[in-house]
């Protein structure tokens, strides 16, 4: 049997310009399976692992910058997609989740694959609804069109991010022969528009922002996480250039420049030491940053700080917000372009000079190194392509990459920093690879490969993927973590020592593999690792927990005694 209100919720989505659905098989999904299949317009994929699903619809929707669908069955089913729904919610990406489920006077009957599915994912969600589960009167097949629209809108608006409609659905779920689907918009469809956020404020209150601003000579620009943004990127760099501005990035904010202060983990920060280092005013906007270092200076300095977004909540990560403006961070720049003061120009000398410092000794310093994660790591970065998409697991392949820093200005740095999480790293950059042709590089760690290795467990090509798998057969970063590094019950209960290789994986998935354990093996098979083929590919690199220990405490503390004695 056909279901209007379901016809109708997908002609909707179509519609609304929605083009990518993920499904997971299922018998009580079925009526909503089909009718996405069968739509001319919408592509489907089914992954059979829903955990590794909703991460892929995550990976997709980064780059589509829309919502993406994703189709499940009832019970648990609905539960794996969790961890990639909390991920979407703060890393502001819109999903639109649709979970079947049994007629509610089934729910605590002992019915088989039975949950609460109403409000099952809770504050991670910036709606949940409830479809009606029949639509033999005309109101409840337009309350079902006006939860599509309403949902659809919601995750799209500022800032975007998941939207769940659990959806009821009584037997007979499937079609007759004779059946067929009629996709056709009616006049009843409801019409909902949203107006954006203002992009302006009045002059009153750009004149007060040009007086605060004049009081200010050690302003600090801090780009948070987001994608790349050429006409932001081109502001701040002007910025540096007229007002000798201090740009401060982190790898995941896509704004790194020439002028950039990118090495900013190796500087030991204390504001009590590096006094000249203390900006009088913050100006941030994006997401989360990554650098623990950086938060702590911040949080510990005296400073004002203003926070640049158009709509939405504003998060006080180093405890002295004192203004949020709402304008897009462009129309802000443009702003402080024409009207704000110049930098104290020793203020500026100090950050630039120890980076300097930074970029000129850390090659030197991995080269004298023994073979491990952050040598190897250096020369796969360089090596990267001039363009595309790179997914930075969580753990040390983040951080590392942040310490080195990305030097291609054309590369799109990803990275699951809403939660920080390891478990869908190998996924979102999967479905990364449905959206472009570019290539997607992946750089992960053992621990967070091998836990989502259901991402390559399906049907679809990944030609354009390369995965750098850092394998020191436990999870390194508990050795650099000073509470856990010296407890007797490290190597059992806090690294999770595993013994793993890539090989099997790569045979029974037909990628292209090999494996590393120095330097010219690496410099080998980087020569045409980035090559196109008809396979995906990953390099395996082998390397001791203990020794990654030792080299970046060593470079740390080379670093901080030179800096300790300015």
């Amino acid at each position: 049997m056909i279901l209007p209100q379901i016809t109708h919720l997908v002609s909707i989505c179509a519609k609304s310009g929605i083009s990518q659905a993920i499904l997971s098989p299922g018998s009580r999904c079925a009526p909503l399976t089909l009718a996405f299949i069968r739509h001319p317009t919408i592509h489907c994929r089914t992954i059979s692992d829903e955990r590794s699903a909703a991460f892929m619809a995550l990976g997709m929707a980064q780059q589509l910058n829309k919502p993406v669908v994703l189709v499940c069955t009832s019970g648990s089913a609905a539960l794996n997609y969790g961890p990639a729904i909390a991920e979407a919610f703060y890393q502001q990406v819109p999903l639109l989740v649709l979970t079947a489920d049994r007629p509610a006077e089934w729910i605590d009957q002992w019915d088989g694959q039975t949950i609460r599915q109403q409000n099952v994912y809770g504050p991670h969600v910036k709606g949940s609804f409830s479809f009606p589960d029949d639509a033999s009167l005309p109101d409840k097949l337009w309350h079902a069109k006006r939860i599509v629209k309403e949902a659809l809108v919601l995750a799209k608006t500022f800032p975007y991010g998941p939207v769940h409609i659990n959806v009821p659905l009584r037997e007979p779920f499937y079609p007759l022969p004779q059946e067929t689907y009629h996709f056709d918009i009616t006049a009843m469809e409801p019409v909902l528009e949203v107006e954006a956020g203002s992009k302006h404020i009045r002059e009153e209150v750009w004149q007060k922002l040009k007086n605060q601003l004049s009081g200010f000579r050690k302003i600090l620009l801090l780009p948070g996480q987001q994608p790349p943004h050429p006409k932001i990127k081109r502001l701040l760099s002007a910025i540096i250039q007229k007002q000798g501005g201090v740009l401060v990035t982190d790898v995941t904010s896509n704004m790194a420049q020439p002028q950039a202060i990118i090495h900013h983990d190796f500087f030991g920060l204390n504001p009590e030491r590096h006094q000249d280092m203390v900006p009088d005013l913050l100006i941030s906007f994006g997401k989360s940053i990554l650098s623990k270092s950086l938060k702590q200076f911040l949080r510990n300095c005296p400073l004002s700080h203003w926070h640049i977004l158009p709509e939405g909540p504003v998060p006080d990560p180093f405890q002295h917000l004192n203004q949020i403006i709402r304008l897009q961070p462009d129309t802000f720049l443009e702003f402080l372009l024409q009207e704000g003061p110049v930098i104290d120009p020793s203020f500026k000398q100090s950050w630039e000079s120890k980076n300097e410092y930074v970029k000129e000794q850390l090659p030197e310093l991995l080269q004298e190194a023994s073979f491990g994660e952050l040598k190897a790591l250096s020369g796969l970065l360089s090596s990267l392509p001039a363009t595309g998409k790179v997914h930075l697991a969580n753990s040390m392949a983040v951080r590392n990459a942040n310490f080195l820093g990305i030097s291609q200005e054309k590369v799109e740095v990803i990275s699951n920093r809403g939660t920080s999480g390891i478990d869908g790293s190998n996924s979102t950059a999967v479905g990364c690879t449905f959206t472009t042709k570019e290539p997607v590089t992946l750089i992960t760690g053992d621990l967070a490969f091998f836990y989502d290795r259901n991402a390559f467990w399906h049907q679809y090509n990944m030609a354009n993927l390369r995965i750098i798998l850092f394998n020191n057969h436990g999870g390194g970063i508990f050795r650099m973590i000073e509470g856990p590094a010296n407890l007797p019950e490290l190597e059992e209960y806090f690294e999770t020592q595993q013994r793993l290789n890539a090989s099997s994986l790569a045979a029974e998935m037909d990628f292209e593999y090999n494996l590393v354990k120095s330097m010219p093996e690496l410099k080998k098979v980087l020569t045409n690792f980035f090559h196109d083929s008809i396979k995906p590919k990953i390099i395996e690199i082998e390397s001791s927990s203990e020794t990654n220990t030792r080299i970046l405490k060593a470079i740390q503390q080379k670093f901080n005694a030179t800096f300790a004695k300015e």
